[in-house]
Formats: structure tokens, C-alpha cells, sequence
């Protein structure tokens, strides 16, 4: 049995737990400055004069499994069929702890040696990033159905616990809720919005030509032409052959214009994606589900794009997994338009080939990103489930590029298995070693602009502008931490509480004689739309007599109260050193319950920590008569040795008719990648003294000894026994 397991108590004295409340709830709204330090540690500059360009290798037997326990000679690495030296060889585990730093160990920076001593972390401890690209410009009602089918899966059954992952689309009709998180619920929300959007590229003239038999005609498939010359003329008697072979042309230049816009459009918003990944660590997964589109090179720069598309995945550290939601198709033909006569056979054999065609694109974007096109099955999970394995872990590569020219061009990687032609090798195809410069002005112009921003902004709108971005900005590390609660008579209160780690702000010697540190502090809240409502501002002078109080100082917090209807809201929260310009974000989601409809529910889990008496490590010594000290922990992030207190009010319990009392009892699980370390039995919940049975608060701590270093959830739970209805609260917290 878990150490943890035995030490779950309830507070017996509620005057307890409500003055535990009116302490957390106090330190969530109270705004504190502390005392810091900028450390700097010299290990960490480290110049480098070489570029080290890398990449990430997979390694399959016959029966998919991944090869371990290859070494750096077992590889043979080839750019532009030239051999290359592997200059650095490592084994990742994506989604751990240890991958950012061996990456940057592969880059040439210090993180070679944190990684090499840092102490083991289980798999999946940090999470990973995943998105779902969704080219709702490319389906038609049925594969959309199945698109839907396959992400509820993966947010249902597949997502990690610690994974993030978001839902995009091409034509970008999901709006605010295209954002990586951890939060189902707002998953499952975004996907909601995804709404079918009929794909058809026609003009409604007869004969019908099909947006791939306009490709062939432009593609000079005399044959095709030919029958569709034939057919204008048969139903338009009199028609001179020259007149009727410039209107097909012309019909058929017309289709496939259109789809290439619309193809440029889902390939334009698949590269942004893949260049905002970039900030994010480690190595980043993308299944791409479309409905297949064709490439048109005559009309379209869709070969073009797909290359900068795998550069940018290159650099971005993205594999792109491909599934085409149509299933299985025996053709493509469009059962709403009219059967076109064709006694000669000439239309069936120019349409032969028009499912490969309509695949190839997305072949590409797999095997040219080091990943694998899922096709032909009416069932995609099976296949989410076996990409969510494979690419779970890889091979890190990286090695010195040539110098001999400093214009654009596209080198091709190849990479194998010395001796084992059985072994199935998954890699990047190619990269650019220097991007393409697409447009110059374009680029002058922008540069001009951010500069002349830039000299005209002050910290704060400088720091709301990084607020703003699609993923946080971690130059400083920020906390963030979302509670609600009811509080009578003003109703829900949301409370947004932020830390700064003292390290990472520069404090300066100021003209009376003490250290100085300026942070602008900025925060807003966004509801499910992206309409943005309570926001603060502030600007946070942080002094400290000497060197000695600025190491003993408390980090920066922050805290910003606000009342709000029940809903689901985004706070973003920013803060920006005014001396080094260095900025941090953090974005966090929080769904408040509509608690007048009488449902049963429960408040944020409030945490703090406790750590034992220096004379006793014996958990059970706990007062009952006077709260011990508790230290709410916005970061959530607790010593090995210590306790984690926590604080839940539930909400509309039902009314027992014998004693008009309820009755409630609370379950407590903590949980590390998706098993459960401990498990409470249910324990009643004592309501003698509450006077307001409406708000019934519990509190209790749990011992952190034996745990091992980690992520966890912690879950608690509430059954009422009264309306035999269930409710619970999540929230995460490390141990160091």
C-alpha cells in the first residue's frame, strides 16, 4: 500500500477548513513582490561557430516494432548521396523529461551534459505536443463524420496524461479554440465547431467535367479531350470543333484554378502551423486528415510549397502522419452529377487513376516529414493508436553541412541500416540549408514595421503583444494558476494567480544603494470566442537592501480577482523584465458550472503544501484545533518530503428527506501516467456546524513520502448519495 494511501485525513473541525478557505482564497487575491536574483551560470555560454543541422530517425522491424539498441555505427547518413560523419547520436524518448535537453545537446549547446546527468524520468513524464490538422477544405460529409469519429477517440481514450494537443483546420473555422492544451473539454469544444463544409470543384455546365479530368486536359491528355470536344459539340449541334475545344480549355483551366487556390489555401495554413511549432520543445506530431487533393503543377506551386513544408517540419522538429478520412473508395466518382455517355470507354480509363492521383499529395507530406500515410480503411483509430507508438520514440542525428554555398537549396537526407536491408527506416527526405526567401519586400516591409513598433511601444504593450501569441513565451518561466469559487453574494469568483522564479529577473544596483528589479505584469481573460474581457496591468518596482535579502527573498506573485458568468474562459497572463527586454507567458483554461440550475458540483481544487516538523516525520501529527501553516503553491510543484494539502467546497448537494441534511462522501485518487498510485475508499463528509448546507467544504492532506519525482493528478471526487449523482475536479502538480 502507498505510503500516500495511509495518510489521506479529512479535517474534522470545519471551522478548520473554513478558515483554511478564507487563508487560500486571501492568497489567491493578494498581490506580493519578493526579493530576487539573476544567477547566471557560466556553463551555459558556450559559442558555436559550426551549425549543426539534425534530424530524427525511426527504425521499424517486419512486425512495425522499433529497433532498440542500434549505435552511431550502425547508421549510414547521406546529404545529396554525399556520406556524412554523424557528429552527434542519441536515443529520445519523446514526450520525456530528458528530450528538449538532448536535443539541444545535438544542437552543440550545453543541455549535452544536463542531459547526460540528469537522473532518468519515466516515459511521458513532460507530455507530448499533437495536433489534429483537419483539411475541411478537402472533405465531403462522410469522411468529415469519420474525421470526428477518430479525434473523439483520441481525446477519449489515447491523450496522455500529461499530452497537450490541439484541433486546426484550413479554413479556420474552429477561431479561438485552435489552441494546444490539456483541456478535454475545450477539445471537445473545438472539434464541436468543425461543421462540414461540402467540397466540390464544379461549373455546373454539361458535359460535367470532374476537377481531375480538368487536370488531365491541361496535362494534354489528348484522349480526354478529344471525348469532351465530341460531347460540347453533340449538345450544341452546329458547333464549329475549334469553338467547342477553347471552351473545354477554358472550362477546364477555370476547375482546376479553383482548386488550386483552394489547395494553396490548406497547404499556406499547414506550413503556419508547422513555423508557430517551432517555439514549442521537443518533437512534435501532426496527423494531417484530408479527403486527398490533387497537384497541379501548371497551375499551382503545390510541389513548392510541399518542400518548404518539409523544411519547415525539419526545423520545426514535426512528423506528419497522413489519413485519408474517405475509407475505402473503389473511385471518386460524384453521384450528383449527371452520368456522362460513354460508349468508347475513354472516360473510365482517364479515371483510373484518379484515387493515387488524389493521394500522392498526401503521401508526400508523410514520407517527406519521416512519417507514414494511413489509407484504405474505414477505421482510422487502429492506425492513430500504431503512429502514437512508433513515433513515441526515435534517433536523434546531427551533423556539420557543407559551406560552399550560401544560396537556397534543397538537400536530400538519406539514411540506413548498415547491413540490415530487413530494417524499414523512417526519415526526413530533405531540408533547405538556407529558407527560401519568398518575398523580399514583403519581408523589408514587415522588419521596418516591427522595428518602428518597437520603438514606439512601452513594456506593456510590448508584453501584451506576447501575450497574444500562439504558444507562450519561456524566456521566463511563468506559473499560472486558475481557481473558482462561489462566494455569496457576488456569485462565481475566478481568481488568476501568477509566480516568477527570482532567478530569472536582473536585479541592478539602484541610486539608494538597493537592488532593483522592474517587471511589467499584464493579464487578460478571453471567454470560449476569443472576446476579451477583465484584464489588469500593472508596473512592479522590486527592491531588496542587499545581495544577502535578495537570495533569501519570496518570488514574485500576482494574483487578479474576477467575478464571471458560469462558461469557459482562457486567461492569459504575461510578464516582461524592463531591463534585459526578456518576456514569459502562460495560458490556462478554466470551465466555471452554472451552479443556480441546483447541479451538483465542485469548486477548484485549492492547493498548498506543508512540510513535517523538524522533530517529527510522522504525517498523522497534525493539529486539530489550529490549522497548521499552509503555503498555497501557485506553481504546484512540491518537495518529496513534504505534504500536499488541499481545499474542495461541493456545491447543490442534495437534501436527505428524514434530516434534511445531504449526504456526500469523497473519494481521492492520484494518478501518474494513466495509473493510479493511490486510491481512497469514499469517506463521509461531516457537515455538523455548516450553516449554509449549499457549500459544504473538505479538506485534507496527503503524505508525499515514497513518491518518486514526477507528474501526478490529482482527482477528487464526490458522490451525493442523496441524488446518487457524481462530480470532480482535476488538477495537476509535480513532486521535485
Amino acid at each position: 500500500m502507498s505510503p500516500a494511501f495511509t495518510q489521506i485525513k479529512q479535517a474534522e473541525s470545519v471551522a478548520i477548513a473554513c478558515l483554511a478557505i478564507v487563508f487560500l482564497v486571501c492568497l489567491m487575491i493578494a498581490s506580493s513582490v519578493g526579493y530576487g536574483q539573476t544567477i547566471q551560470d557560466q556553463s551555459d555560454v558556450l559559442r558555436v561557430y559550426t551549425e549543426i543541422v539534425q534530424t530524427d530517425v525511426t527504425v521499424f522491424d517486419k512486425q512495425g516494432h522499433f529497433v532498440d539498441g542500434l549505435k552511431n555505427s550502425d547508421f549510414e547518413l547521406r546529404i545529396d548521396g554525399a556520406p556524412k560523419p554523424i557528429e552527434f547520436f542519441e536515443k529520445v524518448t519523446a514526450g520525456s523529461v530528458n528530450e528538449e535537453a538532448q536535443i539541444a545537446a545535438a544542437r552543440g549547446s550545453s543541455g549535452r551534459a544536463r542531459a547526460a546527468n540528469a537522473p532518468g524520468p519515466a516515459p511521458m513524464d513532460r507530455g507530448r505536443p499533437i495536433f489534429f490538422y483537419v483539411d475541411d477544405l478537402h472533405l465531403d460529409l462522410p469522411a468529415w463524420q469519420t474525421t470526428r469519429k477518430v479525434i473523439t477517440h483520441f481525446i477519449d481514450a489515447e491523450m496522455g496524461q500529461n499530452d497537450e494537443a490541439a484541433i486546426a483546420s484550413a479554413s479556420g473555422q474552429i477561431g479561438f479554440l485552435q489552441q494546444l492544451t490539456d483541456n478535454k473539454a475545450v477539445l471537445h469544444m473545438a472539434l464541436d465547431r468543425l461543421k462540414v463544409r461540402p467540397y466540390t470543384v464544379r461549373d455546373f455546365e454539361r458535359p460535367t467535367i470532374t476537377e481531375y479530368q480538368a487536370l488531365l486536359i491541361q496535362n494534354f491528355d489528348h484522349d480526354l479531350t478529344d471525348y469532351f470536344i465530341g460531347a460540347t459539340i453533340r449538345l450544341n449541334p452546329g458547333m464549329s470543333r475549334d469553338t467547342a475545344e477553347s471552351i473545354v480549355n477554358a472550362r477546364s483551366r477555370s476547375l482546376v484554378q479553383q482548386a488550386g487556390a483552394v489547395t494553396t489555401n490548406t497547404l499556406s495554413a499547414l506550413e503556419g502551423l508547422i513555423r508557430s511549432a517551432n517555439k514549442l520543445p521537443g518533437r512534435k506530431l501532426i496527423f494531417f486528415i484530408s479527403g486527398g487533393f490533387f497537384l497541379d503543377d501548371r497551375n499551382s506551386d503545390s510541389r513548392t510549397r510541399l518542400q518548404r513544408i518539409t523544411s519547415a517540419a525539419a526545423r520545426s522538429g514535426v512528423v506528419i502522419y497522413t489519413m485519408d478520412a474517405r475509407g475505402l473508395v473503389a473511385n471518386l466518382g460524384d453521384i450528383s452529377a449527371p452520368a456522362e455517355f460513354d460508349v468508347s470507354g475513354q472516360l473510365q480509363r482517364a479515371n483510373m487513376g484518379e484515387l493515387h492521383a488524389s493521394q500522392d499529395s498526401l503521401n508526400a507530406l508523410a514520407a517527406d516529414t519521416g512519417g507514414r500515410a494511413i489509407f484504405n480503411t474505414n477505421s482510422l483509430e487502429p492506425g492513430l493508436g500504431r503512429a502514437l507508438k512508433e513515433t513515441s520514440k526515435y534517433y536523434l542525428l546531427a551533423w556539420k553541412p557543407d559551406r560552399e554555398s550560401q544560396q537556397s537549396k534543397f538537400r536530400r537526407i538519406e539514411v540506413k541500416v548498415i547491413g540490415r536491408p530487413d530494417l524499414t527506416v523512417q526519415v526526413r527526405r530533405g531540408f533547405f540549408d538556407r529558407e527560401p526567401d519568398t518575398s523580399k519586400s514583403a519581408k523589408a516591409d514587415k522588419t521596418a514595421k516591427d522595428k518602428k513598433d518597437g520603438e514606439a511601444a512601452t513594456p506593456q504593450a510590448l508584453l501584451q503583444k506576447e501575450m497574444l501569441a500562439p504558444f507562450p513565451v519561456r524566456d521566463i518561466p511563468v506559473a499560472l494558476s486558475l481557481t473558482y469559487l462561489n462566494n455569496p453574494p457576488k456569485g462565481l469568483m475566478l481568481s488568476t494567480a501568477l509566480e516568477v522564479a527570482n532567478e530569472f529577473l536582473s536585479f541592478v544596483p539602484g541610486e539608494n544603494g538597493k537592488y532593483t528589479a522592474v517587471v511589467a505584469v499584464s493579464g487578460a481573460v478571453f471567454d470560449e470566442k476569443g472576446n476579451a474581457g477583465a484584464a489588469f496591468s500593472n508596473r512592479i518596482t522590486i527592491e531588496a537592501p542587499s545581495i544577502e535579502t535578495i537570495k533569501d527573498g519570496r518570488d514574485l506573485t500576482y494574483g487578479y480577482p474576477v467575478y464571471l458568468k458560469a462558461g469557459l474562459y482562457q486567461v492569459r497572463v504575461g510578464v516582461r523584465d524592463e531591463r534585459t527586454g526578456k518576456a514569459g507567458t502562460a495560458h490556462g483554461w478554466i470551465e466555471i458550472p452554472e451552479l443556480s440550475s441546483g447541479q451538483l458540483a465542485l469548486s477548484s481544487i485549492l492547493l498548498g503544501s506543508r512540510m513535517p516538523a523538524a522533530e517529527t516525520t510522522n504525517a498523522s501529527a497534525v493539529s486539530e484545533n489550529v490549522p497548521d501553516p499552509v503555503a498555497l503553491s501557485i506553481d504546484h510543484s512540491f518537495a518529496h518530503n513534504g505534504f500536499l494539502r488541499f481545499l474542495v467546497i461541493t456545491y447543490n448537494a442534495a437534501l436527505a428527506p428524514a434530516d434534511s441534511k445531504p449526504d456526500i462522501a469523497i473519494q481521492v485518487q492520484i494518478v501518474r501516467d494513466e495509473q493510479p498510485v493511490t486510491t481512497t475508499a469514499l469517506k463521509k463528509v461531516l457537515v455538523e456546524g455548516i450553516t449554509d448546507l449549499t457549500r459544504i467544504p473538505y479538506a485534507a492532506e496527503v503524505s508525499l513520502n515514497g513518491l518518486p519525482a514526477g507528474r501526478y493528478l490529482l482527482q477528487v471526487t464526490v458522490v451525493d448519495r442523496v441524488a446518487k449523482k457524481s462530480a470532480s475536479q482535476q488538477s495537476r502538480f509535480e513532486i521535485n
